[in-house]
């Protein structure tokens, strides 16, 4: 047997190319929808190498309708009804009205100009309606639009990946069949989202009480959120077709807005689990596509796109936010923004498959139709989508500032430094007199616990990318480095080390454990650093030119070890730890403890001057 006809061999390959394409993805900051079609195109139609439906057989569609599955619950359970405020009416009318018009804009493009009958137009239609949050969501990352408007997106994209995938199923029906005997098109979609919806939010009262009441052991939530959210989908799935898609966000909807119910672990084990379906996903799917179907769709296909971007999302924007507060600055970026995502992909691959089977002309050309829609809305959306929105205004700064756990002399040292170099700083204390110290500095402060429920509320984190925990508290550094790890990454939390002296409590000394990245040089501590500040030592900052090279300074410090952090030409705040990896070169900034030779040579300058 050839090593590519193993479906276990193929399957590794297909993930090791899926993640490496995420971590592209997140390396240049664009959608991974994009490098994971181009590895699929690679493997598939350009090489030969993967033929997904000889390889995987009757197992494929499953498992893509599972897989489409997961990843719509792990996005409802990332939705609250009180993140909606203000801009709840703009939602309903993008899933509704917006729909509609989407719909009848690509049905009456496809009909002109790929001359598609009137049931294949509207099923094409109806299937490209949709945008979804595995593109959208990493999109937002990128683009980071205003607040209501990220959450306005946010929310159609989770909610019409469900809606536009059930009208697709109703429309198919009535292609297949010729027409349905017995119900009406409507009376079949409300049946759907009824008895869809009733079942999915049952499911989710009743695993949300149950993991609200701790009944089920830590190391099974997980676990068992999975199979409930499998067993309701196939359950929804024998009501109606496809009536899966809407129990499984109707059942994520509702547990995301159960108070009290722990889901956060549940939040990290579904979006590791969602970015593993998606990796597999986009590969096999693409690796499907015929490039000889794309040659039959002719200069039809470029009016086609031109309609979808052009007409159709100008139009569904305008029409949901009419009579609204939104400004126009946000309705245009609203009105563009529109990439195309898996549900597409996967409900476009299985209906021109049965389409196929059927006998039905153009069902060959629904898939690779679809790809071309999805292909061309991410490319043209990530890199037009950000340069509109600064040019709009309506684009949130760069995540390049920092949070401050703690209000010390330290803390506010630091954070003045950071301020006077450009950098972004919030400072987040619970002690009235640390916190009205660092607003006499003007420096901008939380004053609160920055764990506290208060926090996840009131706390801005816009523009902020970092966060040094710097308390005397081991415990709550512990816990901020828990907490702002979710929203920074790993990579960007950061706490300060403690002398071990200082730590004269077991409770802390294990907090201490549960640390983010460790600052600074072993023996730069939190303790010592008061200690010589309080002594009259300083922080220096100096620039990295040709004329005083990184190699200089070092010679002058007796190497890393007194240096603190470095500014980079761009503003980006890098600390210095055990792991710093980064390279100093001209043009940067190094911030260090002065030795006490550094002390006197400025004294006796500052003498010297005086006396001149």
């Amino acid at each position: 047997m050839h090593i590519l006809d193993d479906p276990a061999t193929v399957l590794a390959f297909i993930l090791a190319a899926g993640i490496f394409a995420q971590w592209l993805a997140a390396r240049f900051r664009f959608p991974s929808i994009l490098p994971l079609l181009l590895l699929g195109f690679l493997a598939g139609p350009i090489s030969g190498l993967l033929d997904p439906d000889a390889i995987f057989g009757d197992l494929l569609f499953p498992g893509v309708q599972l897989g489409v599955a997961i990843i719509l619950f792990e996005g409802a359970l990332t939705l609250r009804f009180s993140d909606i405020k203000g801009a709840g009416n703009i939602v309903v009318r993008l899933i509704t009205i917006g729909v509609l018009i989407t719909v009848s804009v690509i049905a009456i493009s496809a009909h002109m100009a790929l001359h598609f009958n009137w049931s294949i137009a509207i099923l094409f239609g109806a299937i490209t309606c949709v945008s979804g949050p595995t593109v959208i969501i990493p999109l937002l990352r990128s683009v980071r639009p205003s607040e209501r408007l990220s959450r306005v997106l946010h929310w159609e994209g989770i909610l019409i990946d469900a809606i536009g995938a059930v009208l697709a199923v109703v429309v198919f029906e009535v292609v297949l069949a010729g027409s349905i005997q017995q119900t009406s098109p409507f009376v079949e979609l409300s049946k759907l989202f009824l008895l869809g919806g009733a079942l999915g939010g049952a499911a989710g009262a009743l695993l949300g009480l149950v993991l609200k009441k701790h009944l089920i052991p830590d190391f099974l939530r997980n676990v068992t959120t999975l199979s409930a959210v499998l067993l309701t989908f196939v359950c929804a799935n024998m009501i109606g077709h496809e009536g899966g898609l809407v129990a499984v966000t109707v059942m994520g909807l509702v547990m995301a807005n159960i108070p009290g119910m722990p889901k956060d672990g549940i939040l990290d084990f579904k979006e590791s689990l969602s970015v593993l379906l998606i990796s597999v996903l986009f590969i096999v799917l693409a690796a499907r596509i015929e490039l000889e179907s794309l040659a039959l769709l002719g200069p039809g296909l470029v009016v086609v796109l031109l309609a979808i971007l052009f007409v159709a999302r100008p139009l569904t924007a305008l029409a949901s936010t009419l009579g609204s507060d939104m400004p126009w600055s946000e309705r245009a970026l609203l009105g563009w923004m529109a990439p195309r995502g898996i549900v597409a992909a996967a409900v476009s691959a299985l209906f021109g498959l049965r389409l196929e089977a059927a006998g039905i002309e153009a069902g060959n050309l629904l898939v690779p139709l679809t790809f071309s829609v999805i292909v061309v809305t991410v490319v043209i959306h990530s890199l037009t989508s950000r340069p509109l929105a600064k040019l709009l205004k309506v684009a949130e700064p760069e995540a390049s500032g920092v949070l401050i756990v703690g209000g010390n002399p330290v803390a506010l040292k630091l954070a003045s430094i950071f301020q006077e170099n450009g950098i972004r700083v919030l400072l987040a204390d619970a002690s009235w007199s640390q916190s009205s110290r660092a607003r006499m500095l003007g420096i901008p402060t939380f004053f609160g616990n920055a764990v506290s429920e208060l926090a996840d509320r009131k706390l801005d984190l816009v523009g902020l990318g970092m966060m040094l925990a710097l308390s005397h508290r081991p415990s709550l550094n512990a816990l901020a480095c828990l907490r702002y790890r979710q929203e920074f990454g790993t990579a960007n939390v950061f706490t300060v080390r403690r002398d071990q002296h200082s730590l004269d409590k077991e409770s802390e000394t294990v907090a201490f454990n549960f640390r983010g990245r460790l600052l600074f040089k072993e023996k730069v501590t939190l303790d010592f650093l008061e200690q010589e500040l309080a002594a009259g030592r300083k922080i220096h900052l100096t620039r990295i030119s040709e004329d005083f090279p990184f190699t200089s300074l070092l010679e002058k410090t007796g190497g890393t070890e007194p240096m603190l952090f470095a500014i980079s030409p761009q503003g980006k705040l890098l600390p210095f730890s055990e792991e710093a990896t980064f390279h100093v070169s001209t043009g940067w900034k190094v911030a260090y403890l002065a030795v006490q030779t550094d002390m006197a040579t400025e004294d006796e300058a500052k003498t010297k001057a005086k006396a001149d």
